[in-house]
């Protein structure tokens, strides 16, 4: 007879978000205003104004990147967000670095060019967008 494998619980789970790291995230991004966090496969995703900017994921805080802000994080020596490791590829988020996490200011100037980063790419998807701002 063999034992069945459990399904992996909660504390196994890599993209799980302790609540504490949850509360100061959303804590330190009060300046920018309008921050609806979202619950995702146990980690979070945030939103502004119904934009996807950003992923709380293993108590790490990733924010949308493109070729006008990436280089920032890399300068940084911050990493892609990647939900499967063993897969390649990479989504574009990336880590906030610890400096700027710390700080709610920097990190409100960082979460605005997400934003912005997440819009551009929003109205690509659907000129539409652009449109009804």
């Amino acid at each position: 007879m063999t034992a069945r494998k459990q399904a992996p619980g909660k504390r196994d789970n890599p993209l799980r978000v302790s609540d504490a790291f949850r509360a100061f995230v959303l804590d330190q991004l009060e300046e920018l205003g309008e921050v609806q966090p979202r619950s995702m496969f146990g980690a979070v995703g945030l939103y502004r104004r119904g934009i996807f900017f950003g992923i709380v994921a293993g108590d790490v805080l990733y924010l949308k990147a493109d070729d006008t802000t990436r280089g920032d994080y890399e300068r940084a020596g911050s990493a892609p967000f990647r939900p499967y490791p063993g897969r390649s590829g990479r989504m574009q988020y990336y880590a906030v670095p610890m400096s700027v996490l710390e700080s709610a200011d920097e990190l409100a100037r960082w979460a605005k060019q997400a934003v912005k980063v997440a819009e551009r790419a929003a109205e690509r998807r659907d000129p539409r967008r652009a449109r009804s701002r």
